[in-house]
């Protein structure tokens, strides 16, 4: 109990600070009302006396300080109530779509004795939490009554790759800590402590949006505007700074006092389900940054994402053996079949995965893409897409210019001229003005790194028409070179020496070995 005492401290400062804020701004008006009540009564400055004049002049000082002051705080107050705080995006989970995993929460909830979640919803990261603000809830669910008060329940948001590669037990015991939570949210003064935070960082002008997990994303710094806005910015950031040792503390014994209860519940498979953590979040990241952005970037999204987590996390564990006694996981319910239409939920997570770490398309709108598709879809187009880039900065951009053909004889001839400088600038500035970066997913490309990729799409393309090689998926590293069946694994090697070195002789040995004609024309 010591932890729920000490969260109730830190809410009721908190509460201090906006009550000590109210004082303030009434403080005038308070004098103001005696000063005038003295004058009517005479007893402060009445008509005649000596002092009658000094104390006049008083009374008009301070109504009028007093009437800036409430006309601030009214300001401030009414940007207050209008703040709307920003929600992470997720996918509402319905209990009609998942009665089976409402059940699991809401008898985890008992167990807890805690209130339940007033609903549900996924996120597209390998993450879960509360949402303190929560969207539409379901009809007929209703919340539990505390200290006489009718408080909502927070939402639970799951991250989804968990369903996915996560049995049906571990998720349990992974979920117990965040559910357990759900205990503050029905606490009076603890709610009001984070309603009326919420609303100060809310109300700054420019407030970044919320990442994923619901902490405030990366800032820009704050524009500032200019007028009563500018003012009322001032008085929020002050009471920010008052409350903030406060609210982190209260939240740090909120987590310890959930943490502190979720003991009693499957304490032990827990610490095996922190370990499926690390493994998911390693795959899932693998996933997005190999597999679906180059998807993204063509604007297909692979319309089944968690299913395909599953299969990048089995090969690396295939590969590594990092899952111990992984074939037994296997024989438990994975959490997933909680779900009355995985497919569907995994559709639309996967979709929302696709406009927040990447964006909406250049073209507009999204392609849905089966995995089925992904070699044709996405690898072959993405090396031909590539291809003809590079053949547009062979070409160069003057209009008088006759473009020579599409083979890999002329690319190298410019590389062993020693091009290959210009080359990458001309792929740096044609790619600035066509792609969109996704900032979240990969760190910036030097023009070099550029040149290679597009040289290796070139050299994948002229395998593909001439040697019979086809286009394959990795589920770890994404696109790969299929020859003979067999993934080639060889060719960065000889390609970056050919750009960073001009020397050509190595990409040609691989070439020919491989069957690839130079001269014949590659198909864009």
């Amino acid at each position: 109990m010591a932890a729920v005492d000490t969260a109730r401290a830190h809410a009721q400062a908190v509460l201090r600070v906006r009550g000590l804020a109210l004082a303030v701004a009434a403080l005038p008006a308070a004098v103001a009302v005696v000063l005038l009540a003295g004058r009517i009564t005479g007893r402060i400055g009445a008509p005649g006396a000596a002092d009658a004049a000094a104390w006049d002049a008083v009374r008009w000082a301070v109504c009028a300080v007093a009437a800036v002051t409430l006309l601030v705080a009214g300001l401030a107050a009414r940007t207050y109530r209008r703040a709307v705080p920003p929600q992470t995006p997720v996918v509402p989970l319905e209990r009609a779509e998942a009665p089976e995993l409402y059940r699991l929460i809401d008898e985890l909830a008992d167990r807890l004795d805690v209130p339940a979640p007033s609903a549900i919803a996924l996120t597209p990261d390998c993450d879960s939490w509360l949402e303190d603000v929560p969207p539409a809830v379901p009809p007929g669910r209703r919340h539990r009554r505390a200290r006489g008060a009718e408080l909502p329940a927070p939402v639970l948001v799951i991250g989804s790759p968990f369903l996915w590669w996560m049995r049906a037990g571990e998720l349990r015991a992974l979920l117990a800590p965040v559910v357990a939570g759900t205990a503050a949210a029905a606490d009076p003064e603890i709610a009001a402590a984070r309603r009326f935070l919420r609303s100060l960082d809310a109300s700054l002008a420019d407030a970044p949006p919320p990442g994923l997990g619901g902490a405030p994303a990366p800032a820009a710094p704050r524009t500032a505007r200019p007028g009563p806005a500018a003012l009322t910015d001032r008085i929020t950031r002050r009471l920010l700074r008052a409350c903030h040792g406060h609210s982190a503390e209260l939240e740090r014994a909120v987590a310890g006092r959930a943490s502190e209860q979720a003991r009693a519940v499957d304490y032990g498979l827990r610490i095996a389900a922190q370990e499926q953590v690390g493994l998911a979040y390693a795959g899932w990241d693998r996933l997005l940054t190999r597999v679906a952005l180059p998807a993204w970037r063509l604007g297909r999204h692979p319309a089944h994402l968690n299913a395909g987590v599953v299969a990048a996390l089995t090969e690396l564990s295939r590969r590594d053996r990092l899952a111990d006694g992984y074939s037994s996981r296997l024989g438990d319910r994975p959490a997933c079949d909680l779900l009355e239409e995985p497919g569907a939920v995994d559709a639309a997570v996967s979709r929302l995965a696709a406009e927040l770490f990447f964006g909406r398309p250049a073209s507009g709108g999204w392609q849905e893409l089966e995995w089925s598709d992904y070699p044709a879809g996405v690898v072959d187009a993405g090396w031909r897409a590539r291809a003809a880039a590079l053949q547009s900065a062979l070409d160069g951009p003057a209009p008088q210019a006759r473009p020579g053909a599409p083979t890999l004889t002329r690319l190298l001839v410019r590389l062993a001229e020693g091009d290959g400088e210009q080359l990458a600038t001309a792929l740096t500035a044609q790619l600035a003005r066509t792609t969109a970066p996704a900032p979240l997913l990969e760190p910036v490309r030097t023009g070099r790194d550029l040149l290679v990729d597009h040289v290796t799409a070139m050299v994948c393309c002229a395998a593909v028409d001439t040697a019979g090689a086809t286009p394959g998926l990795d589920w770890l590293d994404g696109p790969v070179l299929l020859i003979g069946g067999v993934r080639r694994t060889d060719l960065a090697g000889p390609v970056a020496q050919a750009v960073e070195q001009g020397q050509d002789g190595p990409l040609r040995a691989w070439l020919d070995a491989a069957g690839v004609r130079l001269e014949k024309p590659v198909r864009l």
